[in-house]
């Protein structure tokens, strides 16, 4: 179940920043306090189905587009995502494993 909070709370995100939202905007545009964005897009928490049809509706898009990773992402919008999948379709799950340790380690915001 975490792994599916963490995708969530990731394409939660990305949707909002898509938009140009900050999480204090996408909260009080769905009636949510700023924390629970932020510990929504952190994957430290679930959310309700109500709570989820808020957010999706805040964010213009359906409650099944904060489930699928590929919606926003068509290679011919960004040509460097097939470059990208194409070599890492060529590493190990071993390989893949570390570098996603490795982007998580980039990517998780310092406190």
């Amino acid at each position: 179940m975490a792994k599916l909070q963490v995708q969530f709370g990731n394409l939660v995100a990305a949707h909002r920043r898509r938009r140009g939202l900050t999480q204090a905007a996408l909260a009080e545009s769905c009636d949510l306090s700023e924390d629970m964005i932020a510990r929504v897009e952190a994957g430290g928490t679930g959310a309700s189905f109500k709570t989820i049809e808020k957010i999706a509706d805040a964010l213009g898009v359906s409650a099944a587009a904060l489930f699928d990773d590929t919606i926003g992402f068509a290679d011919s919008d960004y040509p460097e995502l097939a470059v990208l999948r194409s070599r890492l379709a060529k590493l190990s799950a071993t390989d893949l494993r570390w570098l996603i340790g490795i982007m998580e380690a980039i990517l998780t915001p310092k406190r």
